[in-house]
């Protein structure tokens, strides 16, 4: 089944191109269950084959993922917040926790977005708080294409010296979704050092 499916992807990226690899990016970043793993890998494949341009893969896989990125802010950003201070309260959800929730993002907003892109299973729906905190958008999408980036550069760059062996292509990504997994934790464990030891030297200068 998951065979077919890998296939199908393959001729529906080499029919449509590169529009093709932008509207399946699109429904991998938003909410739809559409896993990267298995649109960008096939993409560097074609383009190992020369068939494609790496760059304009890589290229359209950020696009996709921006765009569908952008969707996800712009339905929290639209229904998010009425519909958690209408129903919030039945959640536990209160206009204090989704104040907060905007505080955090206009101070972390940056490298939350970062960080989520490249974690498996938050990537797709860390723009729903930060939609919801209503994050500065040109950070957002700056952050996200950053985040995004790198992904999609991982998946394209796998496919294209991996080959279209798909279960070669997991064994692979699941060493390397791994590391970027441990870099993360690193890079905000750096960051919350970093953070509170600047809030500090600001508290003392205004001492």
């Amino acid at each position: 089944m998951f065979h077919h499916v890998v296939s199908w992807i393959v001729e529906t990226v080499s029919l449509w191109g590169y529009k093709g690899i932008v509207v399946l990016m699109f429904l991998e970043s938003s909410f739809f269950p559409f896993p990267s793993e298995v649109v960008v890998p096939p993409a560097g494949y074609l383009a190992a084959q020369g068939e494609m341009s790496l760059d304009l893969v890589i290229a359209a896989g950020i696009a996709g993922s921006l765009l569908g990125a952008c969707f996800n802010y712009w339905l929290a950003v639209k229904w998010g917040r009425p519909l958690f201070e209408r129903y919030g309260r039945y959640v536990l959800i209160s206009q204090t926790s989704l104040d907060r929730s905007e505080q955090f993002f206009a101070r972390h907003g940056h490298i939350s977005t970062f960080v989520g892109r490249l974690l498996p299973g938050i990537r797709q729906y860390i723009s729903l708080p930060a939609g919801l905190a209503r994050m500065n958008l040109a950070l957002f999408a700056v952050f996200t294409a950053l985040g995004a980036g790198i992904w999609v550069l991982i998946l394209a760059l796998t496919g294209y010296f991996v080959g279209n062996n798909q279960e070669l292509i997991g064994q692979y990504l699941h060493q390397i979704i791994f590391a970027v997994v441990l870099t993360c934790v690193l890079l905000v464990v750096g960051y919350v050092v970093v953070y509170k030891r600047s809030s500090v030297g600001r508290k003392k200068k205004e001492l």
